[in-house]
């Protein structure tokens, strides 16, 4: 009767240790935990359990990390070999960035050996992000604000082509506003087609800035604020607030000049156009480089990106194209043309063809608005010139067909608009461009005494076929002001100013 019993142990003996070992052996190729499963002892004594509580034991896996083998030589040596890897050598040295060809987007990422004797690198290595660019650069980083939830927050693609000689650091950021897209567009045609190799200097691409409102097709931030009224931001102030901290304290501090992209607001649309406090000369040197491009004198309401930027000593200006939700190539197609000139301008590249003829500058503009609610249809398109009495649309009364007209109480150029929509009473449904009177421009920019026309079109003075800037505008108690029974505003005329009217 012993002898049955004798077999049965053996063969339960057998099967565990069979068991066993092929656990052990499929554990060996998982990598990190080999060290310590090399080192774990095999049960031998199953004999004096229940087989199958012997076997059950002898599947547990150990723990994958234990403190025993984090300190053993040979976990030092992978910790080592990781940071290897990484480029992380405990000696304060930045990575370098990986050079990729940004007009292949679909291609794999591959590492471009350094520049040999032959093609030495003039330039300056730009220190992005943590991250170093070397000369003849072209790639892209990431930026990632810390005060998200840990692990949920996309970091926002940042586009940079650090070029073969030094020369300005040119910022482009779209999409402040999720909706606006023709600035993403925009600034991926720029990048994606610059040749680091003939560049001076380097450029900086954000195509979006607001990822959780381009998310979600919206204008504001997931928590309704606009984040372009919070720059320069604050680090322990509001999750908005932190947001334009950390972008303008990693990314803007680091440009010589910024284009900010934008497009209209709520259905509105826009010529495209420049927005800029031509009271500063550096901003006003920056709108010449722009070729045939309206140009609109405009401060900046507090909190904006350019505001901020221009206040920190970094010459800005507001790019503004089209309308939200849509991408208009037209726009984008301008706005591309406006951004090369302005590198051309600024000596970082050397295409030079002219464009058109100067536009003219805007120092007054007004809104036009809707006297009653109801559906708005336009009469006039972008870019048109109106006289006094005009009429600009009507709104109609769906229920009772009663139609209002609304009439241009100035003369101008219509530089935004409405698209035909649903308005509410007061609505701005016409931006328009008003000529500065002759009183009102500087004399250093002024043109010659009865040059009517060169008063709205004056060139630029350096030969470069104009933007039609004027230097230096000097404030005037000649400017229009809107009537009372009109139904136009100037802006920043009063208090309850829709905000959404000013371009960023």
């Amino acid at each position: 009767m012993q002898r049955p019993i004798d077999s049965n142990l053996r063969m339960a003996s057998t099967t565990g240790r069979l068991a066993t070992a092929a656990l052990w052996s499929l554990l060996l190729f998982t990598g990190p935990v080999r060290a310590q499963v090399a080192e774990a002892p095999v049960t031998e004594e199953i004999g004096s359990l229940p087989d199958t509580v012997a076997i059950g034991a002898e599947e547990q896996a150990p723990e994958p990390y234990p403190e025993s083998a984090m300190d053993t030589e040979s976990g030092e040596a992978d910790a080592e070999a990781a940071e290897t890897e990484t480029g992380a050598t405990g000696r304060g040295e930045l990575p370098k960035a990986r050079n990729m060809p940004l007009d292949e987007p679909i291609t794999p990422v591959t590492v471009v050996e350094p520049a040999t004797a032959e093609e030495p690198e003039t330039g300056r290595n730009l220190v992005l992000l943590g991250t170093e660019v070397p000369p003849r650069t072209s790639t892209r980083l990431a930026w990632a604000p810390t005060q998200s939830f840990e692990g949920i927050y996309i970091a926002t693609p940042v586009l940079v082509v650090n070029g073969v000689e030094p020369g300005p650091t040119l910022c482009l950021t779209a999409a402040l506003h999720g909706d606006e897209l023709n600035g993403i567009e925009t600034v991926r045609r720029v990048l994606y087609n610059l040749d680091p190799g003939k560049l001076k200097g380097a450029v900086i691409g954000v195509p979006i800035v607001n990822l959780q409102g381009f998310h979600s097709g919206s204008r504001y931030l997931s928590d309704r604020r606009d984040l372009n009224r919070f720059f320069p931001g604050d680090p322990n102030g509001s999750s908005a607030s932190r947001l334009a901290y950390s972008f303008f304290n990693e990314l803007v501090a680091h440009c010589s000049a910024l284009v900010d992209l934008h497009t209209g607001s709520f259905f509105r649309t826009n010529l495209p156009q420049l927005r800029g406090d031509l009271s500063n000369p550096r901003v006003v040197d920056l709108t010449k480089g722009f070729g045939s491009t309206v140009v609109v004198h405009s401060e900046g309401t507090s909190g904006t990106l350019r505001r901020s930027a221009v206040e920190a000593g970094i010459p800005a200006v507001t790019l503004e194209a089209g309308a939200p939700s849509v991408l208009d190539e037209e726009s984008v197609s301008h706005s591309v043309k406006g951004i090369r000139t302005l590198l051309n301008h600024l000596g970082m590249t050397t295409r030079f063809s002219l464009w058109g003829d100067p536009e003219p500058v805007y120092y007054n503009s007004v809104w036009q608005r809707a006297p009653v609610g109801g559906i708005v249809f336009s009469r006039v398109t972008l870019g048109q010139s109106v006289r006094k009495g005009d009429l600009l649309g009507t709104v109609t009364n769906p229920i009772t067909n009663v139609r209002t007209r609304i009439v241009s109480s100035y003369d101008g150029r219509i530089i935004g608009m409405a698209l035909n929509q649903v308005v509410q009473p007061g609505f701005a449904t016409h931006h328009i461009g008003i000529a500065a009177p002759r009183g009102q421009l500087s004399p250093t920019g002024a043109p010659p005494p009865g040059d009517v026309a060169a008063e709205t079109t004056a060139g630029s003075d350096d030969g470069d076929n104009g933007s039609g800037v004027i230097a230096v505008p000097t404030p005037s108690p000649t400017a229009p002001v809107a009537p009372e029974d009109s139904h136009a505003q100037t802006l920043g005329q009063t208090e309850e100013e829709d905000e959404e009217l000013e371009e960023d």
